[in-house]
This record gives structure tokens, sequence and C-alpha cells, in this order.
């Protein structure tokens, strides 16, 4: 099990879940009500999951490909950190991750 905190764009609102290895991050987020989009549900065609990681985190994570770093590029705020959520596996050992979800975000389902 590992506990996954997320931070709202805002900084001051934490919620706090638990995902199981196996589990998508943005399914995770999705379950919990995050709003994080997936208009193209996982197949990294869009950038509307786009979560910045923690960056002592950050180092858990196998090393993004070049077709999620190519849609990063495309992603409202992205840092150093960011990530798409649909491209995040929950692995076994993995105690904690905290996932801040960005101050700006692209909404392409047409609701603002």
């Amino acid at each position: 099990m590992t506990r996954v905190r997320f931070v709202a764009a805002d900084g001051e609102t934490v919620r706090e879940v638990i995902a199981q290895a196996g589990d998508r991050l943005l399914d995770v987020a999705q379950t919990d009500n995050q709003p994080l989009e997936g208009t193209c549900e996982g197949q990294m065609a869009c950038s509307t999951c786009h979560v910045i990681i923690a960056p002592e985190d950050f180092a858990l994570l196998p090393p993004a490909s070049e077709e999620e770093e190519d849609m990063l590029d495309l992603a409202a705020g992205a840092t150093r950190t960011s990530r798409l959520a649909c491209q995040i596996w929950i692995e076994n050992g993995w105690e904690a991750m905290t996932v801040r979800l960005p101050p700006e975000r692209r909404d392409l389902s047409g609701r603002a």
C-alpha cells in the first residue's frame, strides 16, 4: 500500500488516499475526485492529467518516455518534476508519494 497525498493547486488543501501496487495514478486521482481530466484515457495524446511530483518522490519513478516528454511540453505550468498521471503505475515498496495539482490546467472536455 502506498499513501498518495494530493495537494490542490492552492497549496493548502491536502487529501490522502491509499493506492495499491499496480494502480495507475490517474485512476487513483479520478476515484478520489481530483480534477484530472485524462481526456485521452491514458493514451498519451493530451496533457490533461499533468501533475507535479514532490522532488523527494520524483526519483522513485522510472524516467519519462520521449512521448511523455513531448506531451509535457504542452502542459500548462510544467516543472522539472512534472509527469503525466496516466504514465505512473504505483509500485511495491513505495510508502508514500506527494502529488501537487498544477495551478494551471488544460480542460479539453468543454467544461471550464
